[in-house]
């Protein structure tokens, strides 16, 4: 979902990488990748994990980023943007990314009830090990707020109804059956993810 539309020797910016876990997946499109995060010691792991050549980590505040104005192909992240000012992040990746680029993330979904749960009760909040600023998204939301930033072609998706307290020999039996939910109008807004897919115009 955050890797198909990235070719060999796109520039791209991976937002978030914490410890490389889906750096590793970058890699393997061949593409020239730029993987930030704010945490220097999560980001001496990743160097460990993921020694790819085409890789290169930096310590780079979202807000703030070193990088001219339309410098990357794309910029794609994995649950990121609900530990960000989601307006000043939005206002920075647009600058960065280039004319006709694309964005793509997954992020929580506020719909799911276990999720809203999470976000909204700090005593739950702190036993699930979420920081104090962490949210989720209401997809019209989010759509949006990605619209009001200048991004066009703005798609926010509900996906993913595999807790990962399901057993692992359990997943192929209900795999298929959670792709269904995926497409029945209401209870796919309960999901636990949204894609998020958006443009910088040309």
């Amino acid at each position: 979902m955050l890797t198909s539309h990235i070719r060999p020797r796109h520039q791209v910016l991976e937002l978030g990488c914490g410890t490389g876990y889906f750096t590793r997946e970058l890699v393997k499109t061949g593409a020239v990748i730029k993987a930030i995060d704010i945490s220097p010691d999560l980001l001496e792991l990743a160097v460990k994990q993921v020694p790819a050549d085409n890789v290169a980590f930096e310590v780079v505040n979202a807000y703030e980023m070193p990088y001219p104005g339309n410098s990357f192909d794309t910029v794609v992240g994995s649950s990121v943007l609900h530990h960000l000012d989601i307006d000043r992040a939005l206002k920075e990746i647009f600058r960065v990314l280039r004319p006709g680029g694309t964005i793509c993330f997954t992020e929580p979904n506020m719909m799911n009830l276990q999720i809203a749960l999470q976000k909204n009760i700090p005593r739950l909040k702190e036993k699930m090990g979420d920081s104090p600023d962490e949210t989720a998204f209401f997809r019209w939301r989010l759509k949006r707020q990605l619209a009001r930033n200048g991004f066009s072609n703005v798609r926010v998706m509900p996906f993913d109804f595999l807790h990962p307290s399901i057993p692992a020999r359990l997943v192929p039996v209900l795999e298929n059956l959670f792709l269904w939910f995926e497409k029945i109008p209401f209870v796919k807004e309960n999901a636990g993810s949204l894609y998020v897919r958006a443009f910088k115009p040309e």
